[in-house]
């Protein structure tokens, strides 16, 4: 029986030594609390999700062993998605002490949050993203629309690095814009390396009025650009819940995927993360 998979979460846990600075935006003070396993364990029994991917929030390796430890103690966490310095000469070093771990599946940098717009492809980060493909650990593109440009470089250069797009981009829901992410996010999607998540969504809309209807162009260009077999579910919680619960997330996006077949379904709401970040058999197990 297939899992479904949601292969984009967060927790944090403000007494922990890392920076939730981000958390003090007054417009953020809804999720300015603790979020641990045990909060979002019965939101995704509710929901039918069987298992979930952890996504780092930290520039700080000491995340990703607090996190692999709620992941020994919680069966229900298949994944994590770390942090590794990629521009350090240590970045190799770093991987290696996580690599071995069988629930470590990958990692990811806040690029968005980069000054530099051309950090993604600086020489020295360019270096650590070879490590990552020596190594086979995918990563996870946190990228703006105005980031999508770099993805046919890195994607030719590190042809056998698996990547996948979070969020798709972000783009502009709120604002009904597609002219300024479509034509890059169609050519990221040219590369058979680079996956994308249908996640973040309704945090890019209006957060008091989204509706399914509005989330569509959305989602149809990127079956249209990906399709099923590049594309996975994330919910994004617990940020999601700014604008709407772990629930409303999941029923949202299989309304919008509900002419596709079962198999199709399938492959988006779990099998697709599964292949991606190479989930152990522990992931399988069922309950």
């Amino acid at each position: 029986m297939a899992l479904t998979i949601d292969a984009h979460q967060h927790f944090w846990q403000l007494s922990q030594p890392f920076n939730y600075g981000w958390l003090d935006a007054p417009a953020n003070a809804p999720i300015r609390r603790d979020f641990l396993p045990e909060h979002l364990e019965p939101l995704i029994r509710a929901a039918g999700v069987d298992r979930t991917i952890f996504v780092q929030t930290q520039h700080d390796i000491r995340e990703n062993r607090w996190v692999l430890g709620l992941a020994e103690q919680h069966d229900f966490i298949a994944g994590v998605v770390g942090w590794v310095d990629l521009a350090s000469p240590a970045c190799e070093e770093q991987l290696l002490e996580f690599k071995a771990h069988p629930k470590f599946v990958g990692i990811r940098h806040v690029t968005q949050d980069e000054p530099d717009d051309n950090f993604i492809v600086r020489d020295d980060v360019l270096r650590g993203l070879k490590v990552l493909e020596k190594h086979q650990v995918p990563f996870d593109l946190l990228f703006y629309v105005k980031h999508l440009r770099h993805v046919p470089q890195l994607a030719t250069r590190f042809p056998d690095l698996p990547m996948v797009i979070d969020h798709l981009a972000k783009p502009h829901i709120k604002d009904h814009r597609v002219d300024d992410w479509l034509p890059d996010f169609r050519a990221a999607a040219a590369f058979p390396n680079v996956y994308c998540k249908l996640s973040g969504m309704i945090t890019e809309a209006d957060w008091r009025n989204w509706s399914v209807d509005e989330l569509k162009p959305y989602v149809q260009t990127a079956l249209e650009a990906f399709g099923p077999e590049r594309l996975m579910f994330g919910s994004d919680w617990p940020v999601c819940e700014l604008a709407g619960t772990y629930g409303q997330v999941i029923g949202a996006l299989r309304d919008l995927l509900g002419a596709l077949s079962e198999r199709e379904r399938t492959l988006i709401f779990g099998d697709v993360a599964t292949q991606f970040y190479r989930l152990h058999a522990n992931s399988r197990e069922q309950d």
